[in-house]
């Protein structure tokens, strides 16, 4: 009973699915994070031009108003102004990071829509059930891998930023284009530096919440037995349902016997009703066949019902083993069957 109530199996494909519909995918947000900063990085230079237009567009609208005097309704104009210029320019990025987000999240577990996760759950206001759920070792592996994240990042960041102060003295007396080259620059080697170091961490927790994902779903070896039982259906009720289609079966085939024009049999542990209409089949076809009862059953009816039975011992066992219910006599036998027929002939001639 202990090692059944160990989760030591391995999830099958149905407990992953019902984990899918709840909502509850292996999701990396490491690998997220590292998508989408690709993207928003290509996106920015994609649009460097479009950017440059715009403030150089914007840099000329301020340089209008020199000479003015500034009042609130200018002030306002120019704030205006300026809101949408940067709505403008940030709305091509905004979409594709939106855009990248999804294909991220894609990339991971593929396409997942289900609104389980925002249905109300009156169950997560429990308090204590709340305080496991902060108080867990896989929220302190989180806390500790933003924390481990956090500090990377920003000694990356503080690094290449303090090998570049030594160049502003130099750059700040540039012209305000030749600036905006140099920040171009290094904005290019800063984010390069950001996202390598994103990429290591994607790498380690792609595989950790791979791990913990596939962890939390393992199943005891009773879980996959009544999981079976759930999908397959109790061995006990299948076998009972088994049973009921055999015995209709079986009293199928005994009301067919008194269709029969001959019963084969070797002569007492096989039986074989088979009938002939040359206006329907090419060949005889096998009614009803049976081992020892049944046999005896078969046999039995036939006598009732004047239907001749013909001892062939070899013959009866052939049809036994190569016919099915239904099935027409195979083309090997055609002619041993055909001297069962020829008999009978015989006899009802004689008669």
């Amino acid at each position: 009973m202990a090692d059944d109530a160990e989760k030591t199996e391995e999830p099958t494909d149905k407990k992953i699915e019902d984990a899918r519909k709840e909502g509850n995918v292996a999701k990396s947000q490491d690998v997220a994070a590292l998508i989408t900063l690709c993207v928003a990085f290509g996106a920015i230079l994609l649009f460097l031009g479009f950017f440059k237009e715009r403030i150089t567009s914007l840099y000329i609208y301020y340089q209008s108003f020199i000479g003015q005097e500034l009042d609130i309704k200018l002030l306002y104009k120019i704030s205006i102004k300026t809101l949408l210029e940067m709505c403008f320019m940030i709305l091509p990025i905004a979409l594709a990071v939106a855009i990248s987000g999804i294909i991220a999240n894609v990339l991971q577990f593929g396409f997942n829509f289900t609104l389980k996760p925002i249905m109300p759950n009156f169950g997560k206001l429990n308090p204590i059930k709340g305080i496991k759920n902060i108080i867990s070792m896989k929220k302190l592996i989180e806390l500790v891998k933003i924390v481990l994240k956090v500090s990377v990042v920003f000694a990356i960041v503080g690094f290449f930023i303090y090998s570049f102060l030594p160049e502003l003295k130099h750059i700040s007396i540039l012209p305000l284009f030749k600036q905006l080259a140099w920040i171009k620059d290094k904005f290019i080697i800063l984010f390069a530096a950001v996202i390598i170091s994103f990429l290591v961490f994607a790498i380690f927790d792609f595989f950790i919440v791979r791990f913990q994902y596939f962890k939390g779903l393992r199943m005891s070896k009773q879980e996959i037995k009544d999981e079976y039982k759930q999908m397959e259906g109790d061995p006990k009720i299948k076998a009972k349902i088994r049973q009921l289609q055999m015995q209709a079966a079986k009293n199928r085939m005994m009301s067919d016997v008194p269709n029969a024009d001959v019963v084969i049999t070797n002569p007492t542990h096989y039986s074989i009703a088979i009938a002939y209409d040359s206006s329907k089949h090419d060949a005889p076809i096998i009614l009803a066949k049976g081992v020892d009862n049944i046999a005896f059953k078969i046999r039995q009816i036939a006598q009732e019902h004047n239907i001749p039975i013909y001892e062939d011992r070899q013959l009866a066992r052939a049809l036994y083993k190569e016919c099915e219910l239904g099935d027409l006599v195979p083309r090997t036998l055609w002619s041993a069957v055909a001297q069962v027929f020829k008999f009978i002939l015989e006899q009802r001639n004689k008669k």
